[in-house]
C-alpha cells in the first residue's frame, strides 16, 4: 500500500486476474474507498465573522467539502449584528458576503442550537471529519473591585448588547438619570458606548438601534462622559477612525488636557505610522486652536467628553441607600517602561469622580464550551497551534476563542483563513484522517429531534430578516430588530412558548 497526495493506492497480484471482470477486486480482498472518494464533512460552531470566514475559505479552496454552521441564537452573524455600532452600517456590509456563503449548496446553517447543551462536541466529532470552534467571547472581564455589583455599574458588553438587540441583554434597563457617566477603558468599544450616549437622537433614528434603547436614550440625562484609562496617550487601544468620529460628534465637545501631551516631544516622531497619526490627532485636539467655526460649534455644544489617563479604578462608592453607585475612587498611576509594554504603577495618590453610570470596557472573555474541549481559563482561549487544538486531532478553532478578544473584523478574517488553511493542509497531507463517510447533519438532526430542539435554517433567518426590514420601513428606519428569541421562532416555526 502506498499513500500519495492523500489517496490510498492498493497494489495486488493475483493468479486469477484473467478470470475476473475488468476492474473487479481480487478474490479474498475488499474494495476500499480512497480518501479522494470521501466527501469531507466539516462542522463550524459559531456564525459570527470567525465562523463565516472559516467556512468561506474551506468552500473556496476545497471543491467537495461540505460545511455545516451551528449557532446558539436563531439569527446569524454574531458580532456583526450584535457588536458593531448601529451608526456604522458600512461595517455591516460584510453580511452580504456571509449570506453568499450560507446560500452555497455545500453549506448549511442551523440556528437555535446550543453546542455543549443541545449537542456535545464529542457528538459533533462523531458526525464530522473535523469540528471548528468559532464561538467568540461570550463574557466580559470583571473589574474585581468593591462596589462592582452596585446599581448603575454595567459591563460595556451588556450595554452594547442592549442597544444592538442581543436577546440576553434586552432587559438591561440601564440607569441614564445621572448627568455624568464614566467609561473604564480606552478601546474602540469604549468610544462606541460613549458616542452612543452622546449622539443626537436624529442621528440614532436613522440606524438599526433597537426601539427600546432609542426611547431610553431620548430620556437620558447624560451630558458628560469621561473615558478613563490606566496608562497614557501612547497606550490607547482605540483607532483613529473612532477618535475622529468622537471629535466631530455633533452637539458634543472634546475636553483633552494639554498637559497630557506637552511632554511627548520627540517620542511621537519615532512611533509607527498608525500610532503616530493617532497621537498627533489627540495632541492637535488638546493643544491647537480649532479655528473659529469649530470653536463656535464646541462652545455651543450641550454635551462633552474627555479622556483621563493614568487612572486605575479602586472602588465604586455607593450612595446613601447603599445600593446605587454615586462615585468611583481611582488610583493615580505612573508608567514604568515605555511603548505598548509600559505598566501602570500606583503612585499612592487617590481621587474620586462623581458619577451615576459606570460602564466597564476592559475586555471580553471566552468561556469553555464543553468539558471535553481543552481550555486555558486564565487566558480565555483554547490552547492551539495555528488553529489546531492541542491534543485533539480533528478539532480546530478560529477567531477570539483562538487568539483572544483583540483586533477588528479584518483581523478575524485573516485569523480564520489561517485556521481553514491549516485544516486543508491536514486533509492534503493525511494528518486529518478520513476513515470513511460521515453522516454530518443527518446524525446531528436525529439527536436534536430526540431532544426536542428545533433548528432554524438560513431560509428561516431570511424570513426573520424580511420581517425586521418591513417593521423598520414603517418607522422610517433600516430595520427594527426582533429581540425576543421566541418571537423569532414564532415567525418561522409552529412553536408555543412554554
Amino acid at each position: 500500500m502506498s499513500r500519495s497526495g492523500g489517496i490510498v493506492c492498493w497494489k495486488r497480484v493475483s493468479a486469477f486476474r484473467f478470470l475476473l471482470p475488468k476492474g473487479s477486486p481480487a478474490v479474498g480482498t475488499k474494495k476500499r474507498l480512497s480518501t479522494a472518494d470521501v466527501i469531507p464533512r466539516i462542522c463550524i460552531v459559531g456564525s459570527g465573522p470567525a465562523g463565516f470566514y472559516t467556512a468561506q475559505h474551506l468552500l473556496k479552496h476545497h471543491k467537495r467539502t461540505r460545511v455545516d454552521i451551528y449557532e446558539k441564537l436563531p439569527v446569524p452573524f454574531g458580532l456583526v449584528r450584535f457588536g458593531v455600532a448601529p451608526d456604522h452600517p458600512e461595517v455591516k456590509n460584510v453580511i452580504n458576503t456571509f449570506t453568499q456563503t450560507a446560500r452555497s449548496d455545500r453549506c448549511s446553517y442551523y440556528g437555535n442550537v446550543t453546542v455543549g447543551k443541545d449537542v456535545t462536541v464529542k457528538e459533533l466529532q462523531k458526525a464530522y471529519h473535523a469540528v471548528v470552534l468559532s464561538y467568540g467571547a461570550e463574557d466580559n472581564r470583571a473589574l474585581g473591585i468593591p462596589g462592582e455589583s452596585l446599581d448603575g455599574v454595567y459591563a460595556a458588553r451588556a450595554f452594547v448588547g442592549w442597544y444592538n438587540g442581543l436577546p440576553e441583554n434586552r432587559d438591561l434597563k440601564p440607569d441614564l438619570s445621572n448627568e455624568t457617566a464614566v467609561v473604564l477603558g480606552h478601546g474602540n468599544v469604549a468610544l462606541d458606548v460613549a458616542r452612543i450616549l452622546l449622539s443626537p437622537l436624529e442621528v440614532l433614528r436613522k440606524t438599526d438601534i433597537t426601539e427600546e434603547s432609542l426611547t431610553a436614550l431620548s430620556r437620558s440625562k447624560v451630558k458628560r462622559v469621561c473615558l478613563v484609562g490606566r496608562r497614557g496617550p501612547l497606550q490607547v487601544a482605540f483607532t483613529i477612525k473612532e477618535l475622529r468620529e468622537m471629535i466631530n460628534l455633533p452637539g458634543a465637545r472634546p475636553l483633552l488636557d494639554p498637559a497630557d501631551f506637552k511632554e511627548l516631544g520627540d517620542t511621537v516622531k519615532v512611533l509607527p505610522r498608525p500610532r503616530k497619526r493617532l497621537t498627533e490627532l489627540m495632541a492637535k485636539t488638546a493643544l491647537d486652536d480649532p479655528g473659529e467655526e469649530v470653536a463656535g460649534r464646541w462652545a455651543s455644544a450641550s454635551r462633552e467628553w474627555r479622556l483621563r489617563f493614568l487612572r486605575s479604578p479602586l472602588e465604586v462608592l455607593p450612595g446613601t441607600d447603599g445600593k446605587r453607585a454615586r462615585a468611583i475612587r481611582m488610583a493615580v498611576t505612573r508608567l514604568e517602561g515605555s511603548g505598548e509594554t509600559a505598566k501602570a504603577i500606583p503612585t499612592g495618590e487617590v481621587e474620586e469622580l462623581m458619577c451615576g453610570l459606570i460602564l466597564s470596557s476592559i475586555g471580553y472573555k471566552s468561556l469553555q464550551i464543553d468539558p471535553s474541549v481543552p481550555f486555558d481559563s486564565k487566558r480565555g482561549i483554547i490552547p492551539n497551534s495555528s488553529g489546531r487544538v492541542l491534543g485533539v486531532p480533528g478539532l480546530y478553532c478560529s477567531g477570539w476563542v483562538k487568539r483572544g478578544p483583540t483586533g477588528v473584523i479584518i483581523t478575524t478574517m485573516n485569523d480564520s483563513f489561517d485556521t481553514a488553511q491549516a485544516l486543508l493542509e491536514d486533509l492534503q497531507s493525511g494528518a486529518l484522517d478520513l476513515p470513511g463517510a460521515k453522516e454530518g447533519d443527518d446524525f446531528v438532526m436525529s439527536i436534536l429531534q430526540d431532544r426536542g430542539i428545533h433548528p432554524v435554517s438560513f431560509s428561516d433567518w431570511e424570513k426573520i430578516d424580511a420581517a425586521e426590514v418591513t417593521r423598520g420601513k414603517l418607522a422610517g428606519r433600516p430595520r427594527e430588530k426582533i429581540v425576543d428569541p421566541w418571537e423569532m421562532l414564532r415567525l418561522v416555526q409552529p412553536l408555543d412558548q412554554p
